[in-house]
């Protein structure tokens, strides 16, 4: 009983490993290109991450990428459910996940 508060005190460790660590990784060239609109800093983190110097395909892939996935179509759940082709397998998920919360099992 007298051992629970370094336990507790034993996350101190790894938190400040990552803290100290942390201002030294590079950053997502992802982020850096569709949320920063850095194309630069982008460059150099993907050619940091791969090794290499021309990097303009992953560049156009990822634009590439986001252009696709803004002109995807977003559906509201009431949609969702109303689609025959993946009504049943919603259900099963809800009905398989509730059984999980029910049973207790994610505590274990």
């Amino acid at each position: 009983e007298s051992r629970w508060p370094f336990l507790f005190g034993a996350i101190i460790v790894p938190s400040l490993i990552q803290v100290v660590i942390l201002p030294f990784l590079p950053e997502s060239p992802r982020y850096l290109l569709l949320e920063k609109h850095n194309r630069s800093k982008a460059e150099k983190a993907f050619q940091k991450f791969l090794g290499k110097d021309d990097v303009s395909h992953e560049i156009e892939e990822v634009l590439a990428e986001s252009r696709a996935q803004r002109n995807t179509k977003l559906v509201s759940v009431v949609q969702l459910l109303r689609t025959r082709a993946v009504r049943w397998q919603i259900l099963t998920v809800v009905v398989t996940m509730g059984c999980y919360q029910l049973c207790g099992l994610n505590a274990v």
